[in-house]
């Protein structure tokens, strides 16, 4: 599959500038930004949740986690779920499952974005398919999709960092507190002895 006709038609009859990309394949965000060479706080990802109020596209940097609890105070919905693949493939028929742009306007599906991505100046997202991506200026996007916006992302947390041997730091002292404890309550205790 090739770039979304139907945003590259929508984007060309609003005259937005942007940029396509062909890579090799990518399925998860972190892929697709190493592929793409971009930093993942400028990827956007975008995810199809289920709520008690229907379907909604959420879009956020593609380093961010869902925070479930902060996604269902922006959107004001007492259930939120990921949607199922089924669900997707209804509502984005012409695209591949997992490589939707972040114009759920696009199919009749309100757009909410994580604030982090206003720090972006560009943004770089799927276009259809796991080979091709688009960038384009995070204010265009705004202007074009009608996000409403919020903030809901959780940061992913990356490795601890590794001391000089190679070992996770802070876990050194821990193990040893732990071996030092285990020690003092495998010894038998000390018989009194009478002179």
């Amino acid at each position: 599959m090739a770039v979304s006709e139907r945003l590259k038609t929508f984007l060309d009859g609003a005259r937005a500038k942007y940029r396509v990309a062909k890579h090799a394949v990518a399925y998860t965000a972190q892929e697709l930004a190493a592929a793409q060479h971009v930093p993942g706080r400028q990827l956007a990802k975008s995810v199809l949740v289920k709520t008690d109020g229907g379907a909604v596209l959420v879009v956020l940097p593609a380093i961010h986690l869902i925070d479930f609890k902060k996604l269902k105070t922006v959107l004001r919905a007492k259930r939120v779920s990921i949607a199922k693949e089924a669900d997707i493939k209804e509502r984005f028929p012409d695209l591949e499952v997992g490589a939707m742009s972040p114009f759920g306007n696009l199919y009749g599906i309100p757009v909410v974005a994580d604030r982090a991505l206003e720090a972006a100046e560009e943004i770089v997202f799927n276009a259809g398919s796991h080979t091709d991506t688009m960038t384009i200026r995070y204010k265009d996007f705004a202007a074009l999709a009608k996000p409403s916006a919020g903030s809901f992302g959780q940061p992913v947390q990356g490795p601890k960092p590794k001391n000089a041997k190679g070992k996770a730091a802070g876990k050194k002292k821990a193990a040893g507190a732990k071996r030092a404890k285990a020690k003092t309550a495998r010894r038998p205790a000390a018989k009194k002895t009478r002179r």
